[in-house]
């Protein structure tokens, strides 16, 4: 028993011994684990020390390096400075240097001025007593008659500066009105439309011309007394031209003719039922264009058969201008023009759209067709200033009124701006030719040229026979010339070239 206990006592003395010696060696492992985790750890903190060191030795450098720059190119810019303020101090100084020689000169040129004042305050006093001795007369008379004198040189002052005022006065009416004409163009505008007096019907094939003619032309016979036109059918392929004077029959007749030649059926049973419906349907047409033409210019309270003779003008043209839209144009330029002067507004666009009126009869009355065309709207009971403005806006009869003035006025613009007529080639070519000949016919003239179709006239005179002073009169004589002798719309441009050339050879 007691063996036992001492043995587990030995037993559990050599357990305790091995445990601490177990617990002192991994106490020692874990001490060198740790130093050497420590030493690890402080060479890697030297390491990192030491490139943190490099790179702020680099930066440090850098940052130097910079700073040099900077301070070398902010000395540069001292510099430069430094130089342009000496230089615009030099600059300075010069001109102060000069300004103190002016001053000097003035003062001299002032002293010599008072020496001269004193001079001829002198001289003038020994000139009035001579006078006085040699015309016996005191200084009240001779201030008399210098008054006199000076009255007369102001009152030629005073009317040169009156033509002056006039003439700057009429300059600017002239930019009023023109500013004004400008104005009223750019706020209207129509399309440009091509003036016939025949109308060209295209035909599927050339065997159809036969079948319009008839046999022994028995069918155009009965198309042309229907229609009242000429139907003329000659080489021109696959088409044959309808040739009348007013325009309306002329559309009735070429809007027959087509639905004939689409139906095929030619015979003068048909062309006479053809041509009554078209009659019908153009009349329908021109009734319908006056009533948008009324409403479109904003004239209402029309009676219907001026709107009705107005709608006519949509198939009449003038150079090129269709004549239902040149009266919608001008009654717009009308109301515009109206406005800025001060005018009544609905008289002048009423003016402007009926003052055509009259081109939708005359080819049936007598007379003009301004005198027509008021005759009828005075019928049917229209304003009397209306109808003073359609009868005199081409001075037939006396103006009365400043609307009529206006519409005589609107009527022009509509018809000279550009693009609104043409004219045909032969007028053309005369007006060219009319304009060379007027330039030509004048002393010094050497040679001349109509450009941009006859808007400008190019003159080139012989130097030795025409001054620079005769050149600026010889442009304003054919200016003047040309407006006196010649219709043409918008306005000439006439330029006269004056040229002295030298010529040597080297030899």
């Amino acid at each position: 028993m007691n063996e036992n206990i001492l043995l587990i006592v030995i037993a559990a003395l050599v357990g305790l011994a091995i445990g601490y010696g177990i617990r002192q060696f991994m106490y020692t492992r874990a001490k060198q684990i740790a130093r050497v985790e420590a030493e690890s750890i402080v060479n890697q903190a030297k390491e990192e020390a030491r490139d943190l060191t490099l790179q702020a030795k680099d930066e440090a450098i850098e940052i130097r390096e910079t700073a040099e720059k900077e301070v070398k190119r902010r000395r540069k810019e001292q510099n430069r400075e430094d130089n342009r303020i000496q230089r615009r101090r030099g600059e300075l100084d010069r001109r102060g240097d000069k300004l103190e020689q002016r001053e000097q000169t003035m003062n001299k040129r002032q002293s010599a001025l008072d020496r001269r004042g004193n001079e001829l305050d002198e001289l003038h006093k020994q000139a009035l007593e001579q006078l006085q001795e040699v015309s016996s007369m005191t200084t009240e008379e001779a201030r008399n008659i210098l008054m006199q004198e000076v009255e007369k040189e102001a009152r030629a002052d005073m009317a040169r500066i009156i033509r002056q005022i006039e003439a700057e006065a009429r300059e600017d009416g002239e930019k009023r009105a023109r500013k004004l004409i400008t104005l009223a163009i750019q706020r209207v505008a129509s399309e440009h439309v091509s003036e016939t007096t025949t109308s060209v019907v295209p035909l599927p094939s050339d065997e159809m011309k036969g079948r319009i003619i008839g046999r022994n032309g028995r069918n155009i016979r009965s198309f042309e007394q229907a229609a009242g036109v000429d139907v003329i059918v000659d080489d021109t392929p696959e088409a044959v031209t309808i040739s009348c004077f007013d325009p309306v029959r002329r559309e009735v007749a070429r809007r027959a003719l087509a639905k004939l030649v689409l139906d095929g059926r030619i015979h003068p049973a048909s062309i006479e039922k053809t041509i009554k419906k078209e009659e019908e349907e153009v009349e329908k047409t021109i009734v319908e264009a006056g009533e948008e033409a009324v409403y479109e210019a904003g004239v209402p309270n029309l009676h219907r058969e001026i709107v009705k003779t107005l709608g006519r003008l949509r198939y009449r043209t003038s150079y090129g201008q269709n004549q239902l839209a040149h009266a919608v144009e001008s009654s717009k330029v009308a109301s515009v023009i109206a406005a800025e002067l001060g005018a009544d507004v609905e008289l002048a666009k009423a003016g402007g759209l009926l003052h055509d009126i009259g081109k939708a009869m005359d080819h049936n009355l007598e007379g003009t067709h301004a005198g027509i065309g008021a005759e009828f709207i005075g019928r049917y009971g229209v304003n009397p200033v209306v109808v003073n403005a359609v009868a005199s806006h081409h001075h037939e009869v006396e103006q009365d009124t400043l609307e009529a003035i206006i519409v005589e006025t609107a009527d022009a613009i509509s018809g000279a701006r550009p693009g609104a007529r043409r004219e045909s080639l032969e007028q053309y070519v005369k007006r060219i030719k009319a304009l060379e000949e007027i330039a030509n016919s004048h002393t010094g003239v050497n040679q001349s040229y109509a450009l941009q179709a006859g808007r400008e006239v190019r003159i080139i005179v012989r130097p030795e026979d025409i001054d620079d002073l005769a050149a600026t009169r010889l442009a304003r004589d054919i200016a003047k010339q040309i407006e006196e002798s010649m219709q043409y719309p918008g306005q000439i441009k006439v330029t006269v070239i004056r040229e002295k050339r030298a010529v040597d050879y080297a030899k």
